[in-house]
């Protein structure tokens, strides 16, 4: 999935009925989040168990929805309960790795210059 520079990402608090589909998605985003589920941007929902995630977009031509299962390990979640969160790009690409994308830490880090 490659998105548009520009498009903002949405990671929906709490935890979501992953029976839901476009339509289910889409009126979560208008009632809780009170966006606009047809402007353009990603919205990332994940289920009560933490190894399901799904993206909802509008690409211009109608929505879109992807979803991923982790076959072990779990989506790293925010605490909160309700509302939504921004993420970079680069952070959606972590979660969607199974990494934790709040707090990424580099493997090495030079001990002296010169």
């Amino acid at each position: 999935m490659i998105i548009p520079s520009g498009t903002r990402i949405w990671l929906a608090a709490g935890s979501t009925d992953m029976r839901r589909g476009f339509d289910g998605l889409a009126a979560i985003v208008q009632e809780k989040l009170v966006a606009d589920p047809f402007a353009g941007h990603v919205f990332v929902f994940r289920g009560r168990r933490g190894d399901l995630v799904k993206l909802l977009w509008w690409d211009g031509d109608g929505l879109c929805l992807f979803a991923k299962r982790l076959e072990r390990g779990r989506f790293i979640w925010p605490q909160a309960m309700e509302g939504s969160i921004h993420l970079s790009a680069a952070q959606l690409s972590m979660l969607l790795e199974g990494i934790d994308w709040r707090r990424p830490s580099r493997s090495w880090h030079p001990e002296r210059a010169g």
